[in-house]
This record gives C-alpha cells, sequence and structure tokens, in this order.
C-alpha cells in the first residue's frame, strides 16, 4: 500500500522546474525569519491555462518538536482564462511567494508545490538561527 510520502517528487532544482526552491532572506529572533518559495527559478515553468502551478504549502519543524508548524498556504488563480476561453487574457499569477514567521528554534523548512499535470513536489532545507 502507497503511503503520503510516496505521492510527492523531488529533484535538484537546478535542473527540474516543479521543485520548490526555498530561499532563507533574513533571519533574526525578533523580526523574524524572511522566506521566498518559487517554483521555476533556475527553468521557468509554464503558467498557462491547461499548464500552471496551483498552489504552495510551507511548513516548519522546529528542532526537538515532533510535528512541524504549517505557516502558510498560497495559491495562484489567475492562470490567462477568461470566459473567452483558455489563454486569452493577460493576467497569470506567479507561483513566488514572500512571508516572515517567527520562531525561537533550528529547524527546516518545508515546501510543497501542486501542479495540475505533473501532481505534487517537495524540497526542504535547514534554518540555522
Amino acid at each position: 500500500m502507497a503511503s503520503v510520502k510516496d505521492l510527492f517528487q523531488s529533484a535538484d532544482w537546478t535542473k527540474e522546474k516543479h521543485v520548490p526552491v526555498i530561499e532563507i532572506l533574513e533571519k533574526d529572533k525578533e523580526k523574524g525569519v524572511r522566506v521566498r518559495v518559487s517554483v521555476g527559478k533556475e527553468i521557468p515553468h509554464p503558467n498557462t491555462t491547461a499548464h500552471h502551478i496551483v498552489w504552495i504549502e510551507v511548513y516548519f519543524q522546529p528542532e526537538g518538536d515532533k510535528y512541524p508548524y504549517h505557516v502558510g498556504r498560497f495559491e495562484f488563480v489567475a492562470h490567462g482564462a477568461t470566459v473567452q476561453g483558455p489563454d486569452t487574457s493577460t493576467v497569470y499569477s506567479e507561483p513566488v511567494v514572500e512571508f516572515v514567521f517567527k520562531t525561537q528554534k533550528d529547524g527546516v523548512i518545508f515546501a510543497t508545490s501542486y501542479c495540475n499535470i505533473h501532481g505534487l513536489w517537495e524540497n526542504s532545507t535547514e534554518l540555522k538561527l
């Protein structure tokens, strides 16, 4: 029987356009941790009505804690569709998010993304304050 972890794909983000890229932009115990997560940083991901990134979710697991915290879910809902049909608009959301969260502990930041054609993807990076 398959498990949930079998649903997620992972790869080197410099060679695979679906993998979420996690960048820690700033880290301060008082101000918080500023993070950018994107899909298609090195190799652009298509962003059309037929093929696009639907959402990115981010989790943080503090060192020593049993379970992760759900930091956020970011949905991308503009993919060029209008009442005239697919790819008839000039409005497209890009799968890039920037946010701040506070923690007093080191840990691991996990990001997952969903491509409407190629499914679920994951990546993680260590946070050292």
